[in-house]
């Protein structure tokens, strides 16, 4: 069974459906699933639905679109959440948002980090435009202790060997599918499996052959059939790899 290592699961657009969505996802093989927070007003969202489905796992954090809301009481609450999470997350840098300064970025991402390596769990790090200054908070906040998932990334092979080298995966999404895709398949070809893990970010970044409608969980297998064709593996192959990758990173 695949593993969906990031999908909003309480969207509207999948939670208003959920029974349908978990459903098609089980018939496709997608077994579990990673959910995300991204601020603190939709924690609960999150934690109630892993508390209600045993496949269901939370994983909340502050996204830096919303950094300016991670304050003290904010990271108290985390805190608290953490002892039912696998991870941290969706945290991160993304200098494309100039709405929210960078230093303000960076000082959210780094109470995080310090917050994990206390707990001991894992990050799912969003990243844009900011690997340089992402690998440097990385280093000096000591994230190799934790490790993570480099969500639906976006780097160069370059920089995700030096993620790997502090104890990251490297997450491939729906876009390898597209038609005009070039650095994820460069990705692929040159990540070896046992560095990699699956996601679909759903509702977003839909895969071919399903662009134009909300993305969910079933739709991994697309992504993952894409994966094993560049590998020139079985679809299997990438099934048991990328689930035991992630069972790894996030001690399932």
């Amino acid at each position: 069974m695949f593993i969906d290592t990031h999908c909003h699961l309480d969207d509207s657009s999948l939670r208003d459906r959920l029974p349908d969505v978990l459903a098609a996802a089980t018939v496709a093989g997608v077994g579990r699933f990673i959910v995300p927070g991204v601020e603190p007003k939709g924690w609960d969202d999150v934690m109630a639905l892993a508390a209600g489905d045993p496949r269901i796992l939370a994983a909340p954090g502050v996204h830096p679109l919303w950094a300016d809301r991670c304050n003290d009481e904010a990271l108290c609450r985390l805190e608290t959440l953490c002892r039912e999470a696998v991870a941290i997350g969706e945290i991160g840098l993304d200098y494309t948002c100039e709405d929210v300064p960078r230093e303000v970025q960076q000082k959210t991402l780094r109470a995080q980090l310090r917050l994990a390596v206390t707990k001991g769990l894992p990050v799912l790090i969003h990243c844009r435009r900011a690997f340089q200054d992402l690998l440097l908070i990385l280093r000096e906040e000591g994230a190799e202790r934790v490790g993570g998932v480099m969500h639906a990334f976006s780097g160069s092979v370059e920089i995700a060997e030096e993620c790997i080298k502090l104890g990251f995966f490297i997450s491939i999404a729906g876009t390898v599918t597209y038609d005009n895709a070039v650095r994820p398949l460069e990705l692929v070809r040159r990540i070896p499996l046992d560095h990699l893990v699956l996601e679909t970010d759903a509702p977003d970044m839909t895969p071919e052959p399903y662009r134009g409608r909300p993305n969910e969980p079933a739709f991994l297998v697309e992504t993952a059939k894409k994966v094993a064709a560049i590998k020139g593996v079985s679809l299997e192959a990438v099934a048991a790899v990328t689930t035991a990758n992630a069972e790894r990173v996030f001690k399932l």
